[in-house]
């Protein structure tokens, strides 16, 4: 009788470990006993499987300068992965997003084990900037799951083929997200103004943009003291999120991963630092402020190579500013509070951008197939295909 096939799948951030969680459950449902699964990732792989030997919110990493400073715990979590991988001998090793940590991981595996498939989930975003990181990669790896049409050519031109899977933000089933429930369960009243908070899932994201939205927070219940106020705490960072909240001057409803879909559908407006959450947010129909800060000297580089005009993905693939966005110094809490107060106060404001948020979706691939199964299928191939040329 023939083992279970072994993929290793290596996540290092929130977004990546729910990727990771949903290709396990997709792997696992074509293979059912016959796949097991180790790996690097979090609370939601666990889930399905892959006990990661360390916790992943330590290289939760953002901008050079972060970088540098962690670059010692990163090459010995690194290490530490390529090591897993020579013990564990998997049939195929699946590289999520978090460039700086994979692109590191994959070359160290590929140098010790020079025949395992190597793919990596999630490109690095080389149409907005660094487009030399296309070539890297596909010298690194031998397949890449890119999640938007997009993103393909850049790859392909370097001779890396690519399976385009969609992402699965597009494909959260929003149909049982319940916003009244949500009011009824928290005390808030149906006609009472609630407004969204969504902080990030990084610990440095915590770090820069919790005092800016609490201060933007006080500056809006100070013009409506009902106001009321929920933030979401993502997984990795949960703890120092309900920290942080606690000592808030104002009343915050807490809210966690399971509810996190039905404050989205029973908030007026929502304000969100920079990430996948704004695909989510528009699902839900959450008019939207996006804000995003990083370290000074990060975002010095980063702004002369740079070349996208937006940083949110509708915002993107409509190539006009639906969502309001401040970036770095423009990320005050003057600017915030007058952007998200507008949405609050202004209904028919709120309810246009929702509804070019929701087309924005269609641009961006929304009702295509499920972006896990896509992917595994494309994982089954990659290693049939290595199998085969191994074979001869």
């Amino acid at each position: 009788m023939s083992r279970p096939l072994k993929v290793m799948l290596v996540a290092a951030e929130a977004s990546g470990d729910a990727l990771g969680a949903g290709l396990a459950k997709a792997l696992k449902s074509r293979l059912g006993p016959d796949v097991v699964f180790v790996g690097v990732g979090g609370p939601k792989m666990a889930e399905q499987g892959v006990a990661s030997p360390f916790a992943i919110a330590e290289l939760s990493i953002l901008g050079w300068i972060e970088g540098l400073r962690a670059y010692g715990k990163v090459k010995a979590r690194v290490a530490e992965t390529a090591a897993l991988a020579a013990r564990e001998k998997p049939d195929a090793v699946v590289l999520i997003d978090s460039w700086g940590f994979t692109i590191r991981v994959a070359k160290a595996i590929r140098a010790a084990q020079p025949n395992v498939p190597l793919i990596k989930y999630v490109g690095p975003q080389v149409w907005a900037s660094r487009p030399g990181r296309a070539k890297t990669l596909a010298g690194a790896v031998d397949h890449l799951l890119a999640l938007y049409g997009f993103d393909a050519p850049w790859f392909e031109r370097e001779g890396l083929p690519t399976t385009v899977v969609g992402s699965s933000a597009l494909h959260v089933d929003m149909s049982h997200a319940n916003g009244p429930a949500f009011r009824a369960r928290r005390g808030i009243g149906p006609e009472a103004s609630l407004l969204l908070v969504l902080p990030g899932s990084r610990p440095s994201e915590i770090n820069r943009m919790t005092p800016v939205f609490e201060a933007t927070i006080a500056r809006l219940k100070s013009a409506d003291p009902g106001l009321e106020v929920a933030v979401v705490a993502a997984g990795t960072v949960a703890q120092d999120v309900a920290a942080r909240v606690a000592a808030w001057p104002f009343r915050v409803h807490l809210v966690d991963e399971a509810e996190k879909y039905d404050a989205m559908r029973a908030a007026n407006a929502a304000l969100a630092t920079s990430g996948t959450v704004s695909t989510e947010l528009a699902l839900a129909g959450a008019p939207m402020v996006i804000a995003y800060r990083i370290d000074g000297l990060s975002y010095l580089l980063m702004k002369r190579l740079v070349t996208a005009k937006h940083i949110t993905l509708f915002n993107i693939a409509a190539d006009r500013r639906i969502a309001p966005e401040f970036i770095q110094d423009e990320a005050t809490p003057d600017a915030l509070a007058k952007a998200v107060g507008r949405l609050l106060t202004d209904p028919f404001a709120a309810a246009e951008q929702a509804a070019q948020q929701t087309a924005a979706l269609d641009l961006m691939g929304r009702g295509g197939p499920d972006p896990s199964d896509l992917a595994a299928d494309a994982v089954l191939r990659v290693i049939a295909a290595k199998a085969q040329v191994a074979r001869g």
